[in-house]
């Protein structure tokens, strides 16, 4: 098995993740109450915040000036709310689903990257990625099934279609992108900007529930899975 396969598949399955929240979310499940799915949605959102907080912009600060990841930065946001300004015009509620998809695409060229040099905490990052999409994919599954546009089977074909993006980020990481951190760096620094944005527009608004306190610690919960994973992944 190359080197090459495995960042494929690697990649591919991690972009299922996506796929797997949806199926979850469209399951009407009983122990799925109106507390927990507002508890899925704040780990999701703090899933997003640690990969922002401890991955994509410490990576994105250490190859590049102050200037320039501030600048990459703002821009990722500034994308992000006017991409949030169509959507909202044509009726289409897809931010959540742009979020989702704006941070599988840079993680997964910096997971083929991290394949290409060699590091011990690829896989891990992998598993990571995937695990990170499944909450996303429930989020997103939720925002555009309130869409009469889209159905649940549309959902899920379009779920599992954007994983293959994964393989086509990753393998562009391993084969191109390796030696060119900078150009990582700016990649992650945008997309920083623009979860950021969507965590604050999207995520965190609808976490809150009348007379229930838990839901918020699902973004305690979040945050301390993508420390957990950092630390490991350091390690």
């Amino acid at each position: 098995m190359t080197l090459l396969f495995v960042v494929i598949l690697s990649t591919l399955l991690a972009g299922l993740g996506m796929t797997a929240g949806a199926a979850i979310a469209c399951f009407k499940m009983r122990w799925i109450n109106n507390e927990v799915q507002h508890g899925i949605v704040a780990f999701g959102g703090g899933a997003l915040l640690s990969a922002v907080a401890l991955v994509l912009v410490p990576e994105g600060m250490e190859h590049t000036t102050p200037f320039t990841a501030c600048a990459f930065f703002i821009l990722g946001g500034l994308c992000f709310m006017f991409l949030d300004i169509f959507l909202k015009k044509r009726n289409t509620p897809a931010s959540q689903l742009a979020a989702m998809v704006s941070d599988f695409i840079p993680e997964s060229i910096a997971l083929g990257a991290a394949f290409a040099t060699g590091s011990n905490g690829a896989f891990l990052l992998a598993g990571l990625i995937a695990l990170q999409n499944i909450p996303e994919g429930f989020s997103a599954y939720r925002e555009l099934n309130e869409s009469p546009s889209f159905n649940t089977k549309k959902i899920l074909i379009i779920f599992t279609l954007l994983a293959f993006l994964g393989p086509v980020a990753g393998a562009s990481g391993y084969l191109w992108l390796s030696g060119s951190p900078v150009i990582i760096a700016c990649i992650m620094l945008f997309a920083s900007g623009g979860i950021l944005y969507s965590i604050f527009q999207d995520l965190a608004p609808k976490v809150i529930l009348k007379n229930h306190l838990a839901p918020p610690m699902g973004a305690v919960l979040g945050f301390v899975f993508g420390m957990l994973g950092f630390m490991l992944t350091a390690a």
